[in-house]
């Protein structure tokens, strides 16, 4: 067992991507996952070359042993407006493309909503829709790293089995990677409660998928109780999870290498993260 896990958090890139290593390093970071852009707005200008060199050129970037991105909350691989689809394709198209431009191994995306046209038909929109997406950015190598979701509403990514048959069903399955949120598998009925429960989530997760296709874990405690399919994070410890289930993730050898990065609530100072980090941590004695 690692004495320093790979272990971090979702760091802010205001005033320059490069600042995020700088702030992740500031807390102890190991890990980090930053936006590549304004997560609330569709589109950004071009990334700048100074910008892109100061990141990828970071004197201190090798000491954060894994960096990803997420993209931005307005993609919807399965929208049914055509007007608001055909962005999300653009989007995604460029954001992989700045994530490749920054050296990123992936992108973490919620897969989409069905809106109403249920599950199977949202499924394919999905497929489909990462197809276009891979087939115009063939020199990419960042991957899409698929998120687990809460449910809420008419979203997809709830189930390994939704997952699993997207990456079944994509062109270029290896593009493809996932992503566990333990907030929003707790949410979609996942019972991460303690070490054994977690395990036996796990162990499905590596029959359906396997661990192999595992990029990234998003550790968050739930505001919201088991299946509530309310997508709330609480810090670790104090929410509907407990520390059970982060006990079976930070002692898993077979999750060592896999970095994990917390999105719970913080302040400007993010002296949250360094408590929660300390309280996972602590749990691997």
């Amino acid at each position: 067992m690692t004495t320093s896990p790979l272990l971090g958090s979702h760091v802010s890139i205001a005033g320059g991507a490069s600042n995020a290593i700088d702030r992740a390093l500031g807390i102890g970071c190991t890990a980090m996952q930053i936006f590549v852009k304004n997560n609330m707005q569709w589109f950004a200008k071009p990334l700048e070359e100074a910008e892109r060199l100061a990141f990828v050129d970071h004197p201190r970037r090798g000491e954060l042993r894994s960096i990803f991105g997420h993209s931005g909350y307005m993609i919807n691989l399965g929208a049914v407006n055509p007007e608001f689809h055909e962005k999300s394709l653009r989007a995604l198209r460029e954001e992989l493309v700045r994530a490749d431009q920054l050296e990123l191994p992936f992108l973490v995306l919620h897969p989409g909503a069905h809106m109403g046209r249920g599950e199977e038909e949202g499924l394919k929109a999905i497929v489909q829709s990462l197809d276009t997406v891979f087939d115009a950015i063939p020199e990419v190598k960042t991957k899409v790293a698929l998120e687990t979701t809460a449910g809420q509403g008419s979203w997809l990514g709830t189930t390994f089995e939704q997952l699993a048959w997207i990456m079944e069903h994509v062109r270029q399955p290896g593009r493809l990677c996932i992503c566990i949120d333990t907030a929003h598998l707790f949410a979609a009925g996942y019972d991460l409660t303690t070490e054994e429960k977690a395990a036996a989530v796990f162990a499905d997760f590596d029959r359906l998928i396997g661990f192999r296709h595992l990029g990234a874990i998003h550790c968050n405690d739930s505001k919201g109780a088991l299946g509530s399919r309310v997508d709330r994070h609480e810090h670790i410890g104090k929410g509907k999870i407990g520390l059970g289930g982060f006990r079976y993730l930070m002692r898993e050898p077979r999750l060592a290498k896999i970095p994990k990065v917390l999105e719970t609530p913080k302040g400007k100072e993010m002296k949250e993260d360094i408590e929660n980090m300390d309280v996972l941590r602590g749990l691997m004695k």
